[in-house]
């Protein structure tokens, strides 16, 4: 057993799933006879921190029902951007699913996948019927997180970090900021003018892509870019405003601070429209729920970034 599954840590959960809270999911569990069983979703939602609880959402009439209805515990594995095969496979009628993916039993007894952003090993801790859907109510018994970008699915589609950047990379007067995260707190650095801001950059002839990364290398750690948090047009700065969360490693950053978003701190934010939108970033985090804005500095729209499939 590994410290992950020995220490269960409550913040750790929600830092491991927050990230990749766009994410389409692998549900997995093992029938009356052993054998594993699993299906794509993207109904995943976290319920408590403490006890670490998650839920998934499953149609009455899915052939898994009777299964997972009975089952013990579930896993869910959080898709990386490169498992999108993974993803159509138990999505449909397929004789051998698991033959898609390399997988092993996990601690609490079911399938979790090798190369996932993370997975979570839960017992079932209850079940809720509701309306023409079940809801399954497991508590994370163990868990296990990588570095890898999580896998979107959005308006019939797929989406990941490198494909929101790239159908950004047109817009004019684009300005890319990175909100760097590690154990709760975020990367503010100074403006210049003795405020404080995200490191922020205009989007050169390179791309997006190219500017974030070059934004994350300027202040001299390791960050793991993950999805768009927020969208906006800040017409007084008169520029087009795309936030990417990012999840930073351990180390010193060559400028700026790791810093608590409490109310003096939000004071301090030279831009109005960041500091709303670092407000909002406090607020999801304490509950573990992420959406995405889309709109301008003053007003606009949190589309949550769960939904049912």
């Amino acid at each position: 057993m590994t410290d992950k599954e020995a220490c269960f840590d409550p913040r750790a959960l929600r830092n491991a799933y927050g990230a990749f809270m766009t994410g389409v999911t692998v549900v997995t569990t093992r029938d009356g006879d052993g054998n594993p069983l699993g299906f794509t979703a993207n109904s995943f939602s976290s319920v408590s921190l403490d006890p670490p609880l998650v839920s998934i959402c499953l149609a009455n009439t899915s052939r898994n029902y009777a299964a997972f209805s009975t089952a013990g515990g579930f896993a869910v594995n959080i898709l990386s951007e490169g498992q999108k095969e993974v993803s159509n496979t138990f999505a449909r009628p397929v004789d051998d699913r698991f033959a898609a993916v390399d997988w092993q039993f996990g601690p609490q007894g079911s399938p979790v996948f090798d190369g996932v952003s993370a997975w979570f090993d839960c017992s079932m801790f209850k079940t809720v019927e509701a309306g023409d859907h079940l809801i399954l109510i497991g508590q994370v018994q163990a868990f296990e997180t990588s570095t890898a970008p999580g896998l979107g699915y959005a308006q019939g589609a797929y989406v990941t970090p490198a494909a929101e950047a790239k159908a950004v990379n047109n817009k004019a007067d684009l300005l890319i900021s990175a909100l760097i995260e590690r154990d709760g707190k975020i990367l503010l650095t100074d403006n210049g003018h003795g405020r404080l801001t995200l490191p922020e950059m205009p989007v050169g002839k390179a791309g997006a892509t190219a500017t974030l990364k070059k934004l994350i290398d300027g202040i001299g750690i390791t960050a793991q870019p993950g999805f768009i948090y927020s969208v906006y047009e800040d017409e007084a700065r008169e520029h087009q405003h795309i936030s990417f969360l990012c999840q930073a490693a351990e180390g010193l950053p060559s400028r700026g601070v790791f810093t608590d978003l409490t109310e003096t701190t939000l004071m301090d934010i030279a831009d109005p429209a960041m500091c709303t939108m670092l407000e909002r970033f406090a607020r999801e985090s304490r509950m573990g729920n992420f959406g995405v804005y889309y709109g301008n500095q003053i007003r606009g729209e949190v589309r949550p970034i769960v939904s049912d499939k």
